[in-house]
C-alpha cells in the first residue's frame, strides 16, 4: 500500500495570508502535526522580499504604491520577487524521512526534474537547469527554493502561466536603462510561458493534475484531496497576526545609501561594457551586477547567467567567481577577455569608495 500524501489547493490570496500559511504548513510539519503535502497557491499582485532583506534598499516604492501592488516578507531568504495571477505556485512540506538526504543540491534536483516531468506531461519540453531552475529551450518557466525547519523541509516553485516580466523590473529597484523597451525585450526572450507554449491557456486543474501525478511517481506515494486542520488553522490565525503587520514588513530599515547603485564602464578590443553594481556596505558584497553596452557574446544568455552567479557575491571572490564561471562553460566573447568583466565592475565600485576595490 502506497503511503498517503496530503494535496491542498488554498487559492488565490493576499501575500500576507500565503507567508502566514507557509509558518504555519512548515511548523506543523516539524511538529508531526500534519502529512507530507503538496500546496497550490496564487498570489495578488505582491512584491515579495526575503526575509533578511530592506524594503528601501530593494524595491521601487513609488510603483508599488501606485500600482496597489503588496508589500510583504517572506520567511525564507533569498531576493525580491514579483508574483501576481499569471502564475501558480507550488510547494512541498515533506520530513527529512521521505527524502533520504538532508543534501540541499540532490534534493532540489529530484523534485526539480520530478516537477519538469509533470510540465512535460502538458506538452512542454521542460528540463532541470543547476542550481534550481526549470526551463524550456534555455527560457525559464519555473524558479524553486528550499529550507529546512529542523526535520522539516518547505520547498517552493512557480510555473509561469501567463507572466509579464515588465511588471517585475518595474516593482524591483534596478537601474534605469533595465527599463528601457530593448531591456525589456530582452528580459521576456529570456522567460518562457506555459499558455505561449501551448497556444492556449491550459485550465488550472489539468495543470495541478499532471504535477500531482509527477509528484506520486517520483515518491512513490498516493495523494489525497485535503483541506487546512484545526491545528494548522490556529498556527495560521496566530502567524497572520504577526506578519500582516508593517512591523513584519519593515523588521530591516536600511536607507538606499548603505546600498548604492554605482556605474563604470570601459571600451576593450571587443567593445563598450557597461556595469552597474547594486553595493550592499555594510557587508562589503555585490548584491547584483548588469551588465550592458555594445559587445557580443554567445550564447547571449551567459550574460544573465554571469549576473545571477554575481549576486550576492563578497567583493574580494568577484574575480575567481568570474573566472570560474568563464572556465566551465563555452562561451564565445567575440574579443572580450573574462578579466573585462571584472575590470568594469572595480571601476564601478572605485567611483563609489576605494576601499570597496577587489584584490
Amino acid at each position: 500500500m502506497k503511503p498517503i500524501w496530503r494535496v491542498i489547493d488554498t487559492g488565490l490570496r493576499r501575500a500576507a495570508e500565503n507567508i502566514a500559511l507557509n509558518r504555519a504548513l512548515l511548523e506543523a510539519r516539524q511538529a508531526d502535526e500534519s502529512p507530507s503535502t503538496l500546496r497550490f497557491l496564487r498570489f495578488q499582485p505582491c512584491a515579495l522580499l526575503g526575509f533578511h532583506q530592506s524594503v528601501e534598499q530593494e524595491l521601487n516604492l513609488d510603483y508599488c504604491r501606485a500600482q496597489g501592488v503588496e508589500i510583504q516578507r517572506r520567511i525564507t531568504g533569498g531576493g525580491a520577487i514579483y508574483f501576481d495571477e499569471t502564475q501558480l505556485g507550488w510547494e512541498l512540506y515533506l520530513h527529512k524521512r521521505d527524502l533520504g538526504t538532508a543534501d540541499m543540491q540532490a534534493i532540489t534536483r529530484r523534485i526539480c526534474e520530478a516537477a519538469a516531468r509533470g510540465m512535460q506531461a502538458l506538452g512542454v519540453d521542460a528540463r532541470f537547469r543547476p542550481r534550481n531552475d526549470i526551463e524550456v529551450d534555455g527560457r525559464k518557466i519555473s524558479g524553486t527554493g528550499g529550507a529546512f525547519d529542523g526535520d522539516a523541509l518547505m520547498f517552493q516553485g512557480t510555473l509561469l502561466i501567463q507572466f509579464d516580466v515588465e511588471k517585475m523590473l518595474r516593482v524591483l529597484r534596478i537601474p534605469a536603462e533595465k527599463l528601457s523597451d530593448k531591456a525589456i525585450a530582452s528580459a521576456r526572450e529570456r522567460v518562457a510561458n506555459l499558455a505561449n507554449l501551448l497556444g492556449h491557456t491550459p485550465e488550472m486543474q489539468e495543470v495541478q493534475s499532471a504535477m500531482i501525478q509527477a509528484f506520486a511517481d517520483e515518491f512513490g506515494v498516493a495523494f489525497e484531496t485535503g483541506a487546512i486542520s484545526a491545528i494548522e488553522q490556529a498556527r495560521y490565525d496566530s502567524a497572520l497576526a504577526e506578519i500582516d503587520t508593517e512591523d513584519w514588513v519593515h523588521m530591516l530599515q536600511r536607507p538606499q545609501s548603505d546600498a548604492p547603485i554605482v556605474e563604470g564602464m570601459q571600451k576593450f578590443p571587443g567593445g563598450l561594457v557597461r556595469a552597474c553594481v547594486a553595493y550592499d556596505r555594510t557587508r562589503q558584497c555585490i548584491k547584483q551586477v548588469w551588465f550592458s553596452g555594445d559587445f557580443f557574446v554567445s550564447p547571449k544568455r551567459a550574460i544573465a547567467d554571469l549576473e545571477a552567479v554575481l549576486r550576492d557575491t563578497d567583493v574580494a571572490d568577484c574575480h575567481r567567481c568570474v573566472h570560474e564561471f568563464f572556465a566551465v562553460r563555452e562561451v564565445d566573447l567575440l574579443g572580450l577577455q573574462p578579466a573585462d568583466f571584472v575590470v568594469v565592475i572595480q571601476s564601478a565600485l572605485s567611483r563609489f569608495e576605494p576601499q570597496a576595490s577587489m584584490p
